[in-house]
């Protein structure tokens, strides 16, 4: 019989027993970090001075600069810094948030790598710190564009908050602003998704031309904010308000679903989450939606390698807007 041709192991976890089995060493954790944050093997000092001339310490897993005299570690500079936790707990917890398409809640997280809820919830905003794409390039294409709005209703609040909030005559929702680039031969659309403080046309124009390359064909619906976008995009309209979903190739459907992953999220999962962190609960979704044709463990090293050059303090976390 014909020997089986052997197969290279994979690069990262495929399985969360994989990520499990393979972190729970935490040298080896460690070491996994280490090529990810530096895949050309030259660590670099994280501190002003970004030299090489660096000496590793082993008994201490830190380096030591020769030249600003300071020693770090590979969580200096990432959203692990100050972390007491070790990175046999911290990748599991990476490989998980990645691939669950309804997210991980922090009392999931919390029973199943054996921390506390609040840690637990520390971990996980820091990961979704890490999943969030700041340079973005503008969408091509046939884009959709749409609002949302996030929130508990009046009907199931407690009296005295249903009544102060008439007398204050304010909704309780927040506005998230979506923009799905259609299926291309090229690969999937990927999208782009906000929370806006308020909802008015120059401000949602001014985002979306941000977010849209100008020769691209907008679909939208026929809220009275977007009518000047046709001034500047090829510009189509569905009108919900006669029941009008799909005219020809024009609809916001795509927008809609993703929309519709979004609040299965925050409801099912996160169930109340503060207006003050719901970008970073949109971001993590954005992150899992622009990967949708990765597999499980392809999204683990593209969430870990996001760590770098970002942190996130308790403080920070829980200061007041």
């Amino acid at each position: 019989m014909p020997k089986k041709k052997a197969v290279a192991p994979s690069p990262f976890p495929d399985t969360l027993l994989d990520a499990v089995r393979r972190f729970a060493d935490p040298q080896v954790a460690h070491d996994h970090f280490v090529k990810v944050r530096w895949p050309d093997g030259k660590v670099a000092c994280p501190r002003d001075c970004g030299s090489v001339n660096v000496e590793y310490m082993p008994k201490y897993r830190r380096w030591y600069c020769r030249d600003c005299r300071g020693q770090f570690t590979v969580k200096v500079g990432t959203i692990f810094e100050d972390s007491p936790i070790g990175f046999d707990k911290w990748l599991p917890a990476v490989w998980l948030i990645a691939s669950n398409r309804n997210g991980v809640s922090s009392c999931e997280l919390a029973r199943a790598i054996h921390v506390t809820q609040k840690t637990a919830w520390f971990m996980l905003h820091r990961i979704r710190e890490a999943m969030a794409n700041p340079h973005y390039e503008p969408l091509g294409g046939i884009i959709e564009a749409d609002e949302t709005y996030v929130g508990g209703k009046r009907e199931f609040m407690h009296p005295k908050k249903r009544r102060r909030l008439a007398e204050e005559q304010r909704n309780e929702k927040t506005a998230v602003m979506g923009i799905v680039q259609r299926n291309t031969p090229e690969g999937k659309g990927k999208a782009r998704a906000f929370v806006v403080p308020f909802v008015e046309s120059p401000f949602l124009k001014r985002a979306i031309q941000k977010r849209v390359r100008a020769d691209a064909e907008l679909h939208t619906d026929a809220a009275t904010w977007y009518k000047s976008l046709s001034r500047d995009f090829k510009h189509s309209v569905i009108n919900h308000h006669i029941h009008e979903y799909v005219m020809g190739n024009v609809h916001t459907n795509s927008v809609e679903g993703f929309f519709s992953v979004l609040k299965r999220t925050l409801k099912g999962t996160y169930v109340a989450p503060r207006p003050k962190h719901l970008q970073r609960y949109v971001e993590e979704q954005v992150f899992r939606f622009n990967a949708r044709e990765w597999k499980d463990g392809e999204r683990f090293p593209s969430a870990l390698a996001g760590a770098d050059g970002k942190r996130l303090t308790y403080k920070r976390l829980i200061e007041k807007h």
